[in-house]
């Protein structure tokens, strides 16, 4: 029997890095993990990876899931100082997962991308962040509030306009519950896309014009969204849509890879 042939696979989830008390981690939430799982694939968290060593890994993977994180893109990488230096960062992450997005992105191998995995995207391909959305004239606070129960700090805050012609709508159409042209989503960032890269294409934006959604046309399947489906992936139709794309997406990969 070919093994390849049932095998499920390989998702490629880069860790955040963390100082637990006075030793330094590699850690990756666990609602990010079970997505992977619920997509139907296998999750290998990554630490981190040379430049060399980025090819060997992306041999053998079928996907890659760009997780959230509470530290942000440092802003050197879009030409600007750190505006509230209280926020945390996180410069080994931000150090290869630039350069594995535009590897991922050049082999076309399936990417979704979620939060700080929106805004590493679009940095990397040449787009800048707005710092702080809520001090932006218009725009509503788009940050979580962490004295709430992890319940509603994580519920629904807001509708999306979803954009026709791209990769979302299609994920979406025909969704019990849809509203027309929207979904509802909730919200828990600060940070948040102020030019969009050349060559992206916007897939869904909020009541106040914040950037919700964006894909790269030509590079096979890659969806970047700046809410959390991973959260109760599994209860909410829109997030179960979402991660089914994604993971058919990966098997039809794997199938291309192993010939």
């Amino acid at each position: 029997m070919n093994t390849h042939s049932i095998a499920a696979p390989l998702v490629l989830v880069p860790s955040c890095q963390r100082v637990l008390g006075r030793h330094p981690f590699h850690v990756v939430g666990r609602k990010y993990v079970e997505a992977v799982r619920l997509a139907g694939a296998v999750p290998l968290m990554v630490p981190g990876a040379t430049p060399e060593e980025l090819p060997s890994l992306l041999d053998v993977v079928d996907g890659v899931l760009l997780t959230g994180s509470p530290s942000n893109v440092h802003p050197s990488h879009f030409d600007e100082d750190v505006l509230d230096e209280s926020l945390p960062l996180d410069p080994v992450r931000d150090a290869w997962t630039l350069p594995l997005i535009r590897a991922v992105l050049a082999r076309g191998i399936p990417l979704l991308a979620i939060c700080r995995g929106l805004q590493e995207v679009n940095v990397a391909l040449g787009g800048s962040l707005h710092q702080a959305v809520q001090a932006q004239p218009g725009h509503m606070d788009h940050r979580s509030d962490d004295a709430l129960p992890v319940e509603r700090e994580y519920g629904l805050a807001h509708p999306v306009t979803l954009q026709p012609g791209g990769v979302l709508e299609p994920i979406l159409r025909g969704l019990e519950g849809r509203q027309g042209d929207e979904v509802r989503v909730n919200s828990l960032h600060g940070q948040g896309v102020k030019r969009l890269a050349d060559g992206l294409r916007l897939e869904a934006v909020a009541p106040d014009g914040v950037v919700e959604a964006f894909s790269r046309p030509g590079a096979g399947f890659n969806l970047c969204l700046q809410w959390h489906p991973e959260w109760l992936a599994h209860e909410n139709p829109v997030s179960l849509r979402i991660f089914q794309a994604f993971g058919q997406a990966c098997r039809a990969h794997q199938a291309s890879r192993l010939g």
